[in-house]
């Protein structure tokens, strides 16, 4: 699969897919055990949660990187660090594709849009937990403002990214544009599941938005 997708692909995407486009999601969730907590994240309005020296919410961005596909993942206060990087591009249906139950421990990148630190947004995503229990995103909820998603490349360079928002919505009403559409500078968005199980599945996603830092 190519690693490196025509530019501004994200919004053929989001056009083609519309609101519903990651619904597919839904593979968080099922038969999880019980003791695993539904997760949650604050929006971003509420009080910020107090941290000696915290960063700006809006840092300085920085260079765009030359394309180079991800093959590492860490999110510190999450507890993640998600090797290999997993390619997903589009389900016949037309919805995205997420990793497999039997992927339940790694994170995939979307193919069709950009490479993380490339000018635009990258989007990541992966499980909060599946059918076999807690999955690499499980402590989605230990995310603030201010942390750091640091992605290794194939070329070897690091893309630093400081968490800039937290968004939990009802899939029905997921963002499509805002997730998926144009922006100035390189941008990362991480996608889980969320919310309290309802029929078999959890109803939400969990969108971390990230600007890339160094």
């Amino acid at each position: 699969m190519d690693h490196r997708p025509s530019r501004r692909r994200p919004l053929l995407a989001a056009a083609l897919l519309g609101p519903l486009a990651l619904v597919a999601l839904t593979g968080c969730g099922g038969a999880a055990p019980a003791a695993t907590p539904p997760p949650h994240v604050a929006e971003t309005s509420a009080a910020p949660v107090p941290a000696p020296a915290a960063p700006s919410a809006s840092p300085s961005p920085a260079a765009a990187l030359p394309a180079s596909a991800p093959v590492r993942v860490r999110i510190a206060s999450a507890g993640v660090d998600a090797s290999p990087v997993l390619e997903l591009g589009l389900a016949s249906d037309g919805s995205v594709q997420v990793p497999s139950v039997a992927d339940g421990d790694k994170i995939g990148w979307y193919t069709k849009g950009v490479t993380p630190g490339e000018t635009g947004p990258a989007v990541l995503i992966g499980h909060f937990d599946t059918a076999r229990g807690p999955a690499v995103l499980r402590n989605v909820s230990r995310v603030h403002t201010g942390d750091e998603i640091r992605v290794t490349r194939a070329d070897g360079t690091e893309a630093v990214f400081r968490v800039r928002e937290l968004e939990q919505v009802d899939k029905k009403e997921f963002p499509t544009a805002k997730v998926y559409g144009d922006t100035p500078r390189p941008e990362l968005r991480v996608i889980t599941c969320g919310g309290e199980i309802t029929d078999g599945h959890r109803p939400d996603n969990i969108i971390l938005y990230a600007d890339l830092v160094g």
